[in-house]
């Protein structure tokens, strides 16, 4: 197969990921349009941007795992999506620390960053799910290791944002 044929078979991928992605948000607005889509048109567009978000990162996992079996026999590249992919993971363990400390303390620099944090922790279940995909295709045993590893840690920050979000919610007394 040429390189320019491996190239196209991704990018269409990518192409296809950005237009489900699209219709799924196009579904959402043709079925939310109405007076409280009206009233809180800012809250409504924040939750299109995070559905075409999801939408696009889950649908192009395919072509990013086509990507990544392309790039298998280049082991510089291995080695360099590892170290990066773990250094990506620490941040969101950072994020979820900074949350879990900030969100308790009075208004101050800790506290902008515990508000920045939430943003970080909304994106760890994609790349959990990146890194995973990263770490079935690695053909080598020590960058499969180190994409387990921050698939692990984005899993645990995935965990935390639903635990301390989405628990009380169903467990808060009347």
């Amino acid at each position: 197969m040429k390189g320019s044929f491996k190239v196209g078979v991704v990018a269409i991928g990518y192409i296809v990921a950005i237009l489900i992605a699209a219709a799924a948000v196009a579904i959402r607005v043709a079925n939310t349009s109405g007076p409280d889509a009206q009233a809180s048109s800012g809250m409504y567009a924040f939750g299109d941007a995070l559905l075409f978000v999801a939408v696009f990162g889950i649908s192009a996992l395919v072509p990013t795992a086509a990507a990544l079996f392309f790039l298998r026999p280049y082991r510089p590249f291995w080695t360099l999506l590892s170290a990066v992919g773990l250094a990506v993971a620490v941040t969101g363990v950072t994020a979820a620390t900074l949350f879990e400390v900030g969100r308790h303390a009075a208004p101050s620099a800790l506290a902008t960053w515990d508000g920045l944090s939430v943003l970080r922790i909304l994106v760890a279940p994609l790349l959990a799910l990146t890194f995973l995909v990263c770490a079935v295709v690695s053909p080598q045993r020590s960058p499969r290791f180190a994409l387990l590893a921050a698939t692990v840690m984005e899993a645990a920050v995935s965990a935390y944002g639903g635990f301390v979000w989405f628990v009380p919610l169903f467990f808060a007394r009347p």
